[in-house]
């Protein structure tokens, strides 16, 4: 598609993703979702300076279009996901780019259950905002859509979370790095309810701080602040909250491959994991799947992206599954990821086994990896090229059972990526190497970033 990604329209606010845009895809929702009846849209939004600008124009196209838009204001975007579900909206609208930097900005949409929006229907928006179709009908008089604040809704999400901890948090002391986003109010809240001895960090959101130098993409002071004031644990979210990074008691991450062992092993100890699988990624570390083997839990791996985890969980009714860099779906509780889910999933193993987040940890060892990106003259040519594809084979076959190298194109730039996981970084870098070499010989290789 042109505009929508696996993750929404995402891009440099005011100049990829504009205002006009905002208002067109509201329009097109607002007249889609109301033709037959009085329809209602439900918008969140993360603290980025230009998330205002965007709730503001799709509010004007949902109403201008006949519709009702009911807005959540800075919420997290599994909120939005719940919300959507639960109180029957037809749409649900998250307004964040995520973990990117505060100049950039996303529209994300969800189906009336709170899943991603499916493709036919964002191909329609996409010809609607190229200007591919006729004209869409203005409200007028008694017809104009209403504007409503929402705030009620977040009140329900927060209930909604404090509701699946099975004990009180008491006692236990945590940090929540709140990246300056979408969580800054709601972690706080939902770790006091619970009773837990809440240390806050990066929670004073000014509209350009998100994620700057904090949050799941800059885990690096949290893990020092956990470990200079001795808490018990840390969680880390990024600018939506529907990913967390953790850090043990000893200042040490615990990355989104780790969390997903813990709370599977957990399942599975409870009788809560029926299919004795967990979805990952291709992407998740070879360390995972060594220590899963060992558990006799099952992995399916999918394309790269949590869209495809989700499909395949709900294909195959597997209840856990997620990507490294946090963003975990347990979808018995949401239809998406869900950073604060995680955090209260992990704190639950914790209270229950009553150990130590570094002894859960322990047994579900990280291989080093090394990962380059190519740039190459025709990334379908280069991967069908049999010198690649021979060295490739070579590597799986040296490395066994001690490793993989894994080469993928990137969806969005003329780019192949060369992974390699083995005991050691210079192993890893030797693969990497040897499968670059080899798309030299055809002259395939154009740089290397």
């Amino acid at each position: 598609m042109k505009y929508f990604g696996t993750d929404g329209f995402r891009g440099r606010a005011g100049k990829v993703l504009t205002a006009e845009h905002a208002f067109k895809i509201g329009r097109y929702l607002g007249w889609y979702y109301g033709k037959e009846k009085k329809a209602k849209i439900v918008i969140g939004k993360d603290t980025r300076i230009s998330s205002y600008m965007y709730e503001n124009a799709l509010a004007a196209g949902i109403t201008s279009s006949g519709t009702d838009a009911y807005l959540l204001h800075v919420t997290t975007t599994p909120c939005v996901s719940y919300i959507t579900r639960v109180e029957n909206f037809d749409c649900g609208i998250m307004i964040s780019a995520s973990h990117n930097p505060f100049h950039d900005n996303g529209i994300k949409l969800m189906n009336g259950i709170g899943e991603k929006m499916n493709d036919d229907l964002l191909e329609d928006i996409e010809k609607y905002i190229d200007g591919l179709m006729e004209e869409l009908p203005f409200a007028t008089e008694d017809k104009i859509g209403k504007t409503i604040d929402f705030y009620s809704g977040r009140n329900r999400y927060i209930g909604y979370l404090t509701s699946l901890a099975t004990q009180s948090f008491e006692n236990r002391s945590v940090a929540l790095d709140c990246s300056n986003g979408s969580a800054w109010m709601i972690a706080p809240a939902v770790f006091t309810a619970l009773g837990a001895k809440c240390n806050i960090i990066n929670n004073t959101p000014d509209g350009t701080n998100v994620n700057m130098d904090c949050g799941s993409t800059h885990i690096e002071g949290l893990c020092k602040y956990v470990r200079e004031n001795n808490l018990d644990v840390g969680f880390a979210f990024d600018g939506d909250a529907d990913r967390c990074l953790a850090v043990d008691e000893l200042g040490n991450v615990i990355n989104g491959d780790v969390i997903m062992y813990i709370c599977a092993k957990h399942m599975k100890e409870q009788g809560s994991l029926p299919s004795n699988t967990v979805v990952t990624t291709i992407m998740s570390n070879f360390g995972l799947y060594k220590a899963l083997d060992k558990l006799g839990i099952g992995y399916e791996k999918t394309a790269v992206g949590d869209r495809f985890v989700y499909e395949n969980m709900k294909e195959n009714n597997h209840l856990i599954g997620g990507e490294q860099s946090g963003h975990i779906i347990f979808r018995k509780f949401a239809h998406t990821g869900d950073g604060l889910i995680t955090a209260i999933m992990l704190m639950s193993v914790m209270i229950d086994t009553q150990l130590p987040l570094s002894i859960l940890a322990q047994n579900c060892r990280m291989y080093p990896q090394v990962l380059k990106n190519v740039v190459v003259d025709d990334k379908d040519a280069t991967l069908a090229d049999e010198a690649v594809k021979a060295s490739v084979d070579e590597c799986t076959a040296e490395l066994g059972e001690n490793g993989r190298v894994l080469l993928r194109k990137s969806g969005t730039e003329p780019l192949l990526r060369v992974m390699a996981e083995a005991g050691t970084e210079t192993e890893c870098s030797k693969f990497v190497d040897r499968i670059i070499d080899a798309m030299k010989v055809n002259n395939h290789l154009v740089s290397i970033k």
